[in-house]
């Protein structure tokens, strides 16, 4: 979003602590909880250190959400990264990224969510062979189409969806950790069957850690919230509680999938919660947790669609190669063109994962070199903007600088280096995408150079 978009207006301080948390909650707990535990199984192959890197994952999000707390407050703008790092690096380098998160961040979450959705429900409707994905393109076409209608129809489907989201969840703790028996033992050839090495080195713990923190994402959306929060220390104490109860949410899921299934059939799962109430319930209880968390992913399919429509609206307000993407329904409060298009890509993801039989997993890993690659640059800004920049109004800064973002800018290279290193399949049609973006920045680049002063 470009300077003149912002107006020069600021954000009122008007939310408490509570507020602050109870909407951080709200953004981060999404449908990535009822599929990556079991990925997180098969990486690590050890029930403590499962439980380990769920916790890690709270801390290192605490670590990057405090760095873009200071961002959020000290450039305040709905433009989010786009913005930070247009005044860090440029205009072209936040060109990548508006072009990245319409075709690979955001697109990508679309379909990875309803992939997860088609997975669940296809527990209880089977199309037969390619079920998930035919139910992955359906549900992206009609919440399209939904919020292509207007966007009050898509903040009341969102809440409806938030409040069975969250009681599914809590019908899994409460199976897992209360009703569940005991699982039967691993067959012997598969005990100790883990890679060899310590559990610091190789594809086990950067899988972990890669499909751990997408689950934990959201924490960057929430710090653009920062300088509306009452008292220069109440963001960091939302964020340190809110990301806390997160955590602790994510390692009870956890344990309650251990525990009624066991890490192996945990780990080999594809639907791990209508497993594990299959077990305690029997088929009717598959059925309807199957339902309850499909209507979960719905929540993270049309979260994304609302939100990614927007900034891809920014981005054609930006750059007129994009314009058609740049222009407001008004009747409809949305912008109706940037959700076609967005839709049309998130539709060719569901094929590709459909074709390459990948499915859930294989379409998280499609973006995340890129995401972890922006994250990183973001984490490099705060020290650029801390040279550019000065004496910029800071209500916020973070603790113990350098120290932390020195870390969050490691966590991330190292993110990165795990995604490119053990996901390199779908890691480079991320990056094939991301590369087109450069073609097409050279192109904008050109037309503006030819356009009279």
């Amino acid at each position: 979003m470009s300077e003149a978009q912002d107006g020069g207006s600021q954000p009122k301080q008007s939310l408490t602590v509570f507020d602050a948390c109870t909407m951080i909650v709200g953004l981060i707990v999404g449908a990535g909880v009822f599929g990556t535990p079991a990925i997180v199984a098969g990486a690590m192959n050890d029930e403590t250190l499962v439980l380990a890197v769920w916790v890690a994952g709270g801390v290192f999000s605490i670590i990057g959400a405090l760095c873009y707390a200071e961002l959020a407050t000290a450039f305040p703008s709905a433009g989010g990264e786009y913005h930070f790092l247009q005044k860090a690096f440029g205009r072209s380098l936040a060109f990548l990224y508006g072009w990245a998160r319409m075709t690979v961040i955001v697109a990508g979450s679309i379909a990875v969510f309803a992939y997860l959705f088609g997975d669940y429900i296809s527990r209880v409707v089977s199309l037969g062979e390619y079920s998930s994905a035919i139910w992955a393109a359906l549900i992206v076409l009609v919440l399209t189409y939904v919020n292509y209608r207007g966007i009050q129809e898509g903040k009341v489907t969102q809440n409806i969806f938030t409040v069975l989201e969250v009681s599914g969840l809590v019908l899994i703790i409460v199976a897992g950790l209360f009703f569940a028996s005991t699982p039967p033992a691993p067959p012997a050839a598969v005990v100790g069957a883990a890679s060899s090495g310590p559990w610091y080195m190789g594809a086990g713990i950067g899988t972990a850690m890669l499909f751990v923190l997408f689950t934990y994402g959201g924490w960057n959306d929430a710090a653009y919230i920062s300088a509306e929060v009452r008292g220069e220390r109440n963001m960091a104490r939302a964020l340190l509680i809110a990301i806390s109860v997160v955590a602790v949410l994510y390692v009870l899921i956890a344990l309650a999938y251990m525990k009624g299934l066991g890490l192996y059939a945990m780990a080999r799962s594809d639907a791990v919660a209508a497993d594990l109430l299959k077990a305690v319930w029997g088929s009717g209880g598959e059925k309807v947790i199957s339902i309850m968390i499909a209507i979960a992913a719905l929540t993270s399919v049309n979260g994304s669609i609302i939100v990614g429509a927007r900034s891809n609206y920014a981005l054609g307000k930006d750059w007129p190669i994009f314009g058609y993407l740049g222009r407001w329904h008004d009747a409809s409060g949305s912008p109706r063109n940037a959700m076609v298009v967005q839709g049309a890509i998130a539709l060719a993801l569901v094929g590709l994962g459909a074709f390459q039989k990948a499915g859930f997993k294989g379409l998280v890993e499609y973006s995340l070199p890129v995401f972890w690659g922006f994250f990183l640059l973001v984490g490099v800004a705060l020290f650029v903007l801390r040279a550019k920049e000065p004496n910029a109004v800071r209500p916020f800064r973070v603790p113990l600088y350098p120290v932390l973002p020195a870390i969050f800018v490691c966590m991330c290279g190292y993110l990165l280096y795990s995604s490119l290193t053990y996901h390199k399949g779908h890691a480079l049609v991320g990056l094939g995408v991301l590369a087109v973006g450069g073609v097409l920045l050279l192109f904008a680049r050109n037309r503006e150079a030819q356009q009279p002063k």
